[in-house]
């Protein structure tokens, strides 16, 4: 507990044994993060106790409401010496993940609890303790959490079902769910579908394990790869980039493993997006490039690689190079053969312009040109009926165009189009940001508005802190 919330054990250890009857608001805010509760609750009284008796501030009702299987996990933790980063590396998982089941405020899908059973050596007490608590867990809120976990379960159950037939018919159905994951992935929240999709990449992988020298075998580890990547795009979106690029080296080694070239470059793709938006411009542009060597010109993953190193050239300044890049991916674009993939996660978006466009004006400072080319991909790509298959990248396109306008000096169509991006469900973190980054311009720009104030409180209340300042974008201009 001490660990989790950042505060001594010596103070804990007091409160819990009533040597010391309070403690300053800021670090009784820390203990209720770590529990997962308002801090107004560890003020209030436990059954049996009337208002004014001396109460701990540490309640028991709080650290009792998760039942077996938290207590169970932090005892584990506790004991093979986990901090929660650490242990969310080991799984891996979101490290926030981590502290919503050390805290009971979720319970864990089949696939997952066999994981986190494994790596703590808990020879099935967590599988076991799970399960109870599956079996008698209410409703939270307006949602079941078992509907999700018996989601898992029964993709489980189904695949376990065609695998004891054959193990052609559970690759193919493998091959399948990743068709299936690679468009809802794109839709649904990143922490649902990571949870869901890591019970079907352990399933899959002990499967790979049984299948030997089977004939199949080159197709379900293509499959598992293609899980991971999946995996490595849905820790990406959470923010956890550790997470991330374990998934990523995974489906690069299965890749070489079999000799798919795709497979790999997929993972490199999803590492330069990662470098990108963390702000490095020059390791970004490596990876993309090392990308287009291992892939075939007229391929979907090759085209995306060049307009992410056209992208990561702009945000580098270059102007020239970037234009070089641009004719560049148009013309890997137009090698691509028709009918291919336009939704889901290895696709590509057809515009006018080569994806990333818009974004790679933008950096080199052509602002009007940006506003231009983003209103392009809005009418084209993200038509309102179309809007709800990808609405991360509906919402980042819409704060692009703010970014654009911003730079343009056009301050009310810049916060109009920053809180549509807002409005959009499914938040990501390469959405947070790109919003991030408008809330710096126009706090620098316009500070003091009312408009300002507004956008300004809205994007804190959907991120909680302020992010995205290592976006470095040309200084707005009167003639841009």
């Amino acid at each position: 507990m001490a660990e989790r919330a950042g505060v001594s054990a010596d103070i804990v250890r007091k409160l819990e044994q009533w040597a010391r009857a309070s403690a300053r608001l800021a670090t009784l805010a820390a203990l209720a993060r770590a529990l997962g509760a308002r801090t107004g609750e560890l003020f209030q009284s436990p059954p049996g106790v009337r208002q004014g008796e001396r109460v701990s501030p540490y309640l028991p009702e709080v650290a009792e409401r998760d039942g077996g299987f938290a207590a169970l996990l932090r005892e584990l933790l506790a004991a093979r010496g986990f901090s929660h980063r650490a242990f969310a590396r080991s799984v891996p998982c979101n490290r926030s993940y981590v502290s919503m089941l050390a805290t009971g405020q979720r319970l864990p899908s089949p696939g997952m609890v066999a994981r986190i059973d494994e790596v703590l050596d808990a020879g099935g007490q967590l599988i076991t303790s799970a399960e109870e608590a599956r079996s008698g867990r209410q409703p939270v809120g307006n949602k079941n959490p078992n509907d999700l976990l018996n989601q898992d379960r029964r993709v489980i159950q189904a695949l376990a079902v065609i695998g004891s037939d054959n193990l052609g018919s559970v690759a193919d159905s493998v091959g399948q769910l990743v068709d299936h994951y690679e468009q809802t992935i794109c839709a649904l929240p990143p922490v649902e579908v990571y949870d869901e999709l890591l019970s079907v990449r352990a399933y899959a992988s002990r499967i790979v394990e049984r299948a030997g020298l089977a004939p199949q075998r080159k197709d379900l580890i293509v499959a598992t790869g293609w899980l991971s990547n999946l995996l490595a795009l849905a820790a990406c979106d959470i923010g956890e980039h550790a997470a991330a690029r374990v998934w990523c080296s995974d489906a690069e080694h299965r890749g070489q493993d079999v000799r798919h070239p795709e497979l790999a470059a997929w993972a490199v793709l999803t590492r330069a997006m990662i470098a990108f938006y963390q702000g490095q411009a020059q390791h970004s542009v490596s990876l993309a490039a090392q990308g287009q060597k291992i892939t075939a010109i007229g391929t979907v993953i090759h085209a995306k690689l060049a307009a992410q190193e056209m992208r990561a050239v702009a945000m580098a300044g270059d102007a020239a190079n970037m234009a070089r890049a641009r004719i560049y991916a148009a013309k890997a674009i137009a090698r691509l053969p028709s009918g291919g993939k336009t939704t889901g996660a290895f696709s590509i978006k057809l515009g006018e312009d080569p994806p990333y466009t818009a974004t790679s004006l933008l950096f080199v400072g052509n602002f009007n040109d940006a506003v231009s080319a983003t209103e392009r991909v809005i009418q084209t790509v993200y038509q309102p009926r179309k809007r709800n298959e990808d609405p991360s990248g509906y919402a980042r396109s819409l704060l692009i165009l703010a970014l654009a306008q911003a730079g343009a000096g056009q301050l009310d169509e810049a916060v109009a189009a920053g809180h549509a991006a807002l409005a959009c469900s499914r938040p990501a973190w390469p959405t947070i940001v790109l919003a991030g980054k408008l809330d710096q311009i126009l706090s620098q720009n316009w500070a003091g508005s009312r408009e300002i104030t507004e956008y300004h409180d809205r994007y804190l209340a959907a991120t909680g802190q302020p992010r995205g300042h290592h976006l470095q974008l040309p200084a707005r201009t009167e003639d841009s």
